[in-house]
């Protein structure tokens, strides 16, 4: 594992070397599906897609906040009635992303969400669960134990992953934040927190129905840093699966989406890498097999 740290004092985590000039620019084509329950079907089926297209363990990433409740219901449901045992026995779960340093037990902890929604069968019937420690005394040290487990079960199978509103009309995936000095070759990262990331990180977990305490709060609001999978996770995943539902309550996202729908990532490397940079939504346009879900208002006037 070798470490890079910027200016920024953001560290990143590299495991292979790789430039944007490995990857081409795919585009996106939204999935506009009516309604949140039809979304997280959908998303359901792109996990039972890919079981029935491999043996043995599935490795996916967990995505928090809003955009995939209505999955991890259907995951819970379907766990708790025995509809899906063969298929959750093979699941090896990963987080990808964190505020640290935090209590683990901390309401607004993505792990505590996923326990809420997901529920307690689903935890029980599942091969394994990976969260990004945030209450270590080395974090960093933490983070490399977790990308080395990642490493060893050969990645992942699907990234499911969001879309995060940041000024300007960018945008975050994972919480890869603009001008972080994120690469395609860093695996994950140890990024200084910004208020604006707090802050959209508080209100959409009570947007989604989070009981959260004013100490959780406060703790969260302490928090120093995010721990996020990088470009090189997000890239080498055999498939990302995207859903936006929250446009009524991040309006935001509507513009954010839009300028990664209709932004083009230059074929120069420089000025690519600088586009990246300033944009890390525009990540998702290199990936060669994506699906992206979205609500109808979130395409509105795109």
């Amino acid at each position: 594992m070798t470490q890079q740290a910027n200016k920024q004092t953001n560290v990143w985590l590299s495991q292979h070397e790789a430039t944007v000039s490995n990857y081409k620019d795919y585009g996106v084509s939204p999935v506009v599906l009516p309604s949140e329950a039809e979304v997280g079907e959908a998303m359901l089926e792109e996990l039972l897609k890919t079981a029935e297209g491999k043996d043995g363990d599935i490795n996916i990433a967990l995505l928090g906040g809003r955009g995939a409740q209505a999955f991890h219901r259907l995951l819970g449901e379907k766990a708790k009635n025995g509809e899906l045992d063969d298929v959750l026995a093979r699941l090896n779960v990963f987080t990808q992303d964190a505020l640290a340093p935090m209590s683990m037990q901390n309401s607004l902890s993505f792990v505590r969400d996923f326990e809420r929604i997901l529920g307690d069968a689903f935890f029980a019937k599942i091969k394994s669960f990976t969260p990004m420690q945030t209450d270590l005394e080395d974090v960093q040290a933490g983070l490399e134990d977790y990308l080395q487990k990642l490493e060893r079960l050969g990645g992942l199978d699907i990234f499911f992953i969001g879309h995060g509103p940041e000024d300007n009309a960018a945008s975050h995936l994972a919480y890869i934040k603009p001008f972080s000095g994120a690469k395609a070759s860093h695996m994950a990262g140890l990024i200084p927190i910004s208020a604006s990331i707090l802050e959209h990180h508080i209100s959409k977990f009570k947007a989604g129905g989070s009981a959260i305490s004013q100490q959780d709060e406060a703790e969260c609001r302490a928090a120093g840093m995010i721990l996020t999978l990088g470009p090189a996770a997000i890239l080498g995943a055999k498939k990302l699966v995207q859903s936006v539902v929250d446009a009524s309550t991040a309006p935001a996202k509507k513009v954010t989406y839009a300028k990664v729908l209709n932004t083009s990532i230059s074929e120069d490397e420089t000025t690519a890498q600088a586009q990246l940079n300033e944009n890390p939504g525009l990540w998702f346009r290199l990936h060669p097999n994506k699906v992206s879900f979205v609500l109808p208002d979130v395409t509105d006037g795109k």
